[in-house]
């Protein structure tokens, strides 16, 4: 499916942008699976922050990709290189699903979905503009590339209540941090396999373990099995960088009918 992808994206390069900033949230920009849209609160918090979601509104039948889509298509990206003061803006995840459409196996959402968005101010107590390049796949049978430009004046309707409460339903969707009843723990693989112990409360049977391939990092779906009563997941490595990452981690979601988690796990 991936070399279906890059060849709608060649047709749909340069497609117009959205609408100029004018409320805290963006217009709409439709495509043939749904539409997307930027929402924010507003108002920046104490630390120089804006809230928002990234809000995709699939149609009946269309998919979208978590933060990893496995070897079948593209994740959500966002640059907002072209906005006003602001330095930085990080996606964040609700727990996926996995799906297996014919192509491959991969993780992502086949309902609507809001993804929400911390942008970070280069300087605080000063006005804002957010004009972000949106690029992610939305998929049926096969992957349409969405691109587009989202402009947003966050100050222009900093008090609208509708999306404030929008984008607090957003953020509650998250995993919470892992913790030591529901979470994982990484057990000896080899150069070929991440292999991690994973812990949950009630169902066992519901637990399904999500890791992001990042850093050079490429992932197959994982292969759950139970060894003396526990629950493992053998985690195929498809690709590595030519040397180990010393700072941070993978990110990896745990899901389960209790709920989600997420951490950082060491780089294998």
């Amino acid at each position: 499916m991936r070399s279906l992808n890059i060849l709608a994206l060649g047709a749909l390069l340069g497609l117009g942008a959205g609408m100029p900033a004018e409320a805290s949230s963006s217009n709409w920009y439709n495509s043939e699976g749904g539409k997307v849209r930027l929402v924010t609160s507003g108002k920046p918090d104490e630390q120089g922050q804006i809230h928002g979601v990234l809000d995709i509104a699939l149609k009946p039948g269309w998919k979208t990709y978590w933060r990893d889509p496995g070897d079948a298509g593209v994740p959500p990206q966002l640059d907002i290189s072209a906005s006003t003061n602001i330095a930085d803006a990080r996606l964040s995840f609700p727990p996926p699903r996995r799906h297996d459409d014919g192509y491959g196996k991969w993780a992502g959402y086949d309902r609507p979905v809001s993804l929400p968005v911390t942008f970070t101010l280069s300087a605080p107590g000063q006005p804002a503009t957010i004009d972000a390049d949106i690029f992610l796949g939305i998929c049926e049978t096969i992957c349409i590339p969405v691109q587009t430009r989202l402009s947003v004046d966050p100050a222009a309707d900093p008090d609208n209540a509708t999306d404030t409460a929008l984008v607090k339903t957003a953020l509650a969707t998250l995993p919470a941090p892992a913790r030591s009843d529901f979470g994982i723990h990484v057990l000896p693989g080899d150069h070929e396999t991440l292999v991690v112990e994973a812990y949950s409360p009630g169902d066992p049977n519901s637990v399904d373990f999500f890791v992001a391939g990042e850093r050079d990092y490429m992932f197959g779906a994982p292969v759950r099995t139970e060894r003396d009563g526990k629950i493992v997941f053998t985690v195929p490595i498809l690709d590595r960088p030519s040397a180990t990452p010393t700072d941070g981690g993978l990110y990896y979601t745990l899901t389960s009918a209790e709920g989600s988690v997420d951490g950082l796990l060491p780089f294998p």
